[in-house]
């Protein structure tokens, strides 16, 4: 029997990269149905939207999806459909294990990585204030007369929420993951030296899950602490964050010498999306010695 599965290539150079990662999952003998439907510039130009709602459908339909990169335009254009997939389907959870494999060349050896990253809230809420609008100009006025800061007349605002809710739910997928691996320690990577409301309550509600895993060591790191380990001394941690510092650290952790692999959780009937995507070196690499 196959398995049924949705197929989002992309665009740029997606529907490449997905040609190698089929080819690498074939290879395994798992019998797949693919249902490919079209996300990003392509659709855009044929239906009017970056993501149409028959690509929601297949998801929600199958319950399991791969998809390729798709085009994110800069500073202008439609919002990124990474984000809006994460907010329409709750995939609060994003895990990146970064596992070095032998038989390729690298510089550093043994390392195993985890990264689990809040995926709704923070900077990727994607809540901006545009520039000139009044909407922008109220609320610089607000955050003048309730905290007395000044902003610039003509800066855009981003706000960057992060709430206890989420932040106890994915300290604890962080902690499940932790104990279900047989893993021994957490650590919690923030800035909560300077955002003392935001990344403090998040490292607040990491600290209250952790106490309930004695079994498990916790330990939290600014990230610029993190950042410096992560090169100098890369170790086996699972590293648990807000999305923002997940671009800043999981690029350390994607050094060439690594193999990346990205999935979601999504509580959509209580099953599980999948969402992968490597590099074409990465698969490239794999190919040669294949």
């Amino acid at each position: 029997m196959a398995y049924k599965v949705t197929l989002i290539p992309g665009d740029g150079s997606g529907p490449d990269i997905v040609v190698e990662t089929r080819r690498c999952i074939d290879a395994t003998g798992v019998k797949i149905d693919w249902e490919i439907v079209e996300a990003g510039l392509g659709a855009l130009e044929k239906q009017g939207t970056p993501l149409p709602q028959d690509v929601l459908d297949s998801v929600e339909r199958n319950h399991v999806a791969l998809k390729g990169p798709i085009t994110t335009p800069s500073g202008t254009g439609y919002r990124s459909i990474n984000v809006q997939l994460r907010h329409h389907f709750d995939l609060f959870a994003c895990v990146r294990p970064c596992k070095t494999i032998k038989g390729l060349k690298k510089t550093v050896h043994n390392v195993d990585i985890v990264v689990i990253r809040e995926n709704t809230e923070d900077l990727y809420a994607g809540i901006e204030f545009k520039d000139g609008e009044e909407s922008t100009r109220e609320l610089i006025e607000m955050v003048r007369k309730s905290l007395g800061k000044v902003i610039a007349p003509d800066a855009s605002v981003s706000l960057k929420p992060i709430s206890r809710t989420a932040s106890k739910r994915i300290a604890q997928f962080a902690f499940k993951y932790a104990q279900d691996n047989r893993r021994k320690k957490v650590t919690v990577l923030t800035k909560a030296n300077i955002m003392k409301f935001t990344d403090g309550l998040f490292y607040e509600e990491a600290e209250k899950v952790a106490r309930e895993h004695p079994s498990i060591e916790f330990e939290h790191l600014l990230i610029d602490n993190a950042c410096l380990h992560l090169v100098s001394s890369p170790q086996n941690l699972i590293l648990c964050l807000p999305p923002t510092f997940m671009v800043i650290s999981f690029q350390i952790c994607a050094l060439p010498w690594w193999v990346v692999w990205e999935w979601f959780l999504v509580p959509i009937w209580e099953r599980v999306v999948l969402y992968l995507r490597q590099s074409m070196d990465q698969l490239l690499s794999i190919r040669e010695r294949m």
